[in-house]
């Protein structure tokens, strides 16, 4: 039986304004990314939707950004390896503060949009991401872009991954995402979106922009909560999975 995770970016809002859909979207996700005030979030939102993650029976991942709230962590921004390892550890160490206070556990570490998206070609800044998850906690998980340099740098360093795909997304012929800039990043039709997350599930293959398909290994689904029908979407995912008998499950740190 094939198994994967849903995750969802969390906690991605401030103060008393929090994210809508999001404690809707806990009912049908296994992983739960939560922002750690870099990129959005505060701490009264991050307290608030890791309890409602233990509530909800939810795995914690932290989902580290640059400090961008203007562009929410999605414009590029010139760092060092080294700031990027500075950031990272921060970043974690804010989120655990609330999961220990609320004795959860801390599952993952999840990158958020540039930092990602940088992280995904740049061996530097992998290995300097994937070094402070290390020396923070080597028993985290590290989801990241399937294929990136941040899952090889983390498997060189002993850490634990998920390959993660995306069901809104579309892939470029060299496995990654196709830049948010252009017109056809995001795949708005469900039907085409349950196809692609069935082939990536099922077959470990997804097809490019291009019509050209490549193998992708799939171990966590990211949907996203900021769409226009993003709760239906998130409740239709599962349930094509379950009906098409596909377990779903967080990864594990044994």
């Amino acid at each position: 039986m094939a198994t994967i995770d849903i995750n969802c970016d969390m906690g991605e809002a401030f103060g008393n304004y929090p994210m809508p859909n999001d404690e809707i979207l806990f009912d049908y996700i296994s992983s739960a990314s939560i922002a750690c005030g870099f990129h959005a979030g505060d701490p009264q939102v991050m307290q608030n939707t890791v309890n409602m993650a233990i509530r909800k029976g939810v795995s914690i991942g932290a989902h580290p950004g640059l400090q961008d709230l203007q562009g929410f962590g999605r414009r590029e921004i010139k760092i060092s390896a080294k700031e990027a390892y500075q950031l990272t550890l921060y970043q974690i160490g804010a989120l655990y503060a609330f999961v220990k206070a609320a004795q959860g556990k801390l599952n993952h570490v999840k990158p958020h949009g540039a930092l990602y998206n940088m992280a995904a070609k740049d061996e530097n800044l992998a290995k300097a991401i994937v070094s402070a998850i290390h020396d923070f906690d080597p028993s985290l998980i590290l989801f990241a872009l399937a294929g990136s340099e941040m899952i090889t740098a983390a498997q060189k360093i002993g850490l634990i991954t998920a390959s993660e795909v995306f069901a809104d997304r579309t892939y470029q012929d060299d496995g990654s995402l196709t830049p948010r800039s252009q017109s056809n990043a995001l795949i708005t039709d469900e039907k085409e979106s349950l196809r692609q997350v069935l082939r990536m599930v099922n077959h470990q293959q997804v097809e490019t922009v291009n019509k050209k398909i490549i193998s992708i290994k799939a171990d966590t689904l990211c949907i996203h909560g900021d769409g226009l029908h993003a709760v239906e979407f998130a409740k239709t995912i599962k349930e094509t999975l379950i009906r098409e008998g596909i377990s779903i499950k967080s990864p594990t740190r044994s």
